[in-house]
């Protein structure tokens, strides 16, 4: 019995269980079928070729099954998962803002590779629009949106669908590397300043008035001030006192309190008030007879009082 072997040295088993193949890709709006498959470009999965299943079942791989894409002509790479295998042989379909990664055309060539990454624990996003702050809850946004990718590539520009309309954003920072899976994994997000983002500019709650209206409102301090509303002051519950104190209004003429007038005045006579109650008027006699007083009338009857004749 002799045996013969090709190879002086066995190969060795990681890379017998390595899938690494050539696909011309396509956008996803490029695949025949009566259904929509728009799904496909809310998230970073790819469809390939049934053979492609084939051969993955046959190797020893680990689940769930991550890919690394590669475009040798750019030298750019990316990371995703695999949707379906139910595109043409030969063929893989893409998202579209995967293909911009890769800096990929319709037909182009792109290594696909079966890797394993580290689950991730912590990434950082930048929105490429201030648009996405118009958004409420960004974080519940986002982590709805990432239940359609499998992984994570530091650089990228991923694309999420929200209320129709496409957000665009950067990977900045993974942890614990440059590339990591995302399925079933506790993840901390931080987001960075929007491109194009610029801070509202701080105004003074002091503006400077003329100098003729400073000298009317001068003359009103020494005035009797009535209600004003919204003048209090509030007390945080950590009991700071920085920026609590509410900015001094202006005070407003109609604001003053006045005294009451004096209907009775007349010209050319003094009238010294001693007491701030109204005082009552002397009513004269002939005004108390006509005077009207309730159920003071008398009745008339019809029938006579007196005796029969």
């Amino acid at each position: 019995m002799f045996s013969f072997n090709m190879f002086d040295h066995p190969i060795p088993r990681a890379f017998q269980n390595r899938f690494s193949t050539q696909y011309r890709c396509y956008s996803v709006s490029m695949l025949a079928g009566p259904n929509d498959r728009s799904d496909v470009e809310k998230g970073g999965k790819i469809i390939m070729p049934p053979s492609a299943l084939d051969q993955l079942s046959r190797l020893n791989i680990t689940y769930p099954m991550l890919f690394k894409l590669t475009n040798k002509n750019s030298d750019r790479m990316t990371h995703c998962g695999v949707l379906e295998f139910v595109a043409d042989e030969g063929i893989c379909y893409l998202p579209h803002w995967m293909m911009q990664n890769l800096l990929l055309e319709e037909g182009g060539l792109v290594q696909v590779e079966s890797v394993n990454l580290m689950v991730a624990t912590y990434s950082k996003f930048q929105p490429q629009s201030p648009d996405f702050l118009d958004i409420t809850n960004p974080k519940a946004v986002l982590e709805n949106a990432l239940r359609n990718f499998a992984c994570l590539t530091t650089g990228d520009v991923i694309a999420i669908n929200y209320n129709e309309k496409i957000y665009e954003l950067r990977v900045m920072e993974t942890k614990p590397d440059k590339a990591v899976s995302i399925i079933e994994c506790d993840m901390n997000v931080d987001f960075d300043a929007p491109l194009g983002y610029k801070e509202p500019e701080r105004r003074s709650h002091y503006h400077e008035e003329p100098a003729e209206e400073e000298g009317d409102a001068s003359s009103y301090a020494d005035m009797d001030v009535g209600f004003r509303a919204f003048t209090g002051s509030g007390n945080r519950l950590d009991g700071k006192k920085k920026g609590i104190e509410p900015s001094p209004a202006p005070i407003d003429p109609s604001d003053i309190k006045r005294g009451i007038p004096n209907y009775d005045y007349k010209v050319g006579k003094i009238t010294f008030i001693r007491n701030s109650r109204p005082q009552p008027k002397k009513v004269d006699d002939e005004d108390a007879m006509n005077r009207f007083i309730a159920f003071s009338g008398e009745g008339q009857s019809l029938r006579k009082k007196g005796r029969k004749p």
